[in-house]
């Protein structure tokens, strides 16, 4: 079901400062940014690293349920049907923590909290597909 990372979501009281910070150890601006986000391609296989404004975070569900109080980062998974992703995770126990949302033109995730409080994150991502068609073969030695 969870086919690999796609992207590492840290949340930050002051966006700005962590964008500049982020930045600099990285060595490389984002490649992506929108009023309270921002977003880093890094590493050997381009994984995402997302920058939340803190503003964001416990808001209510597009049902009107209040989202929990769960902080820290969230990890989301590239699967490959959200939906189906999303009803198994829950018939196994875990409970919404961030409904479906499309984050922008490829991009569609949630999380749940797992029975034992964690926070998992579930995406389908067009980049992460990307990624894998322009992979090239192992060489066989």
């Amino acid at each position: 079901m969870l086919r690999g990372l796609t992207t590492l979501r840290f949340h930050a009281a002051d966006l700005d400062a962590a964008r500049r910070w982020y930045t600099e150890l990285l060595g490389l601006p984002p490649y992506f940014e929108r009023p309270g986000y921002v977003e880093f391609r890094i590493g050997d296989h381009q994984h995402e690293l997302g920058l939340l404004d803190s503003r964001y975070r416990g808001q209510l569900s597009q049902d009107g349920i209040e989202a929990s109080g769960a902080g820290g980062a969230v990890v989301y998974w590239h699967v490959d049907d959200l939906a189906a992703a999303l009803e198994r995770a829950t018939a196994l126990g875990a409970r919404v923590h961030e409904p479906t949302r499309a984050f922008g033109e490829g991009y569609v995730g949630a999380s749940v909290i797992d029975p034992f409080g964690n926070i998992l994150g579930l995406m389908f991502n067009r980049h992460y597909l990307e990624m894998l068609d322009n992979a090239q073969p192992a060489k066989s030695q």
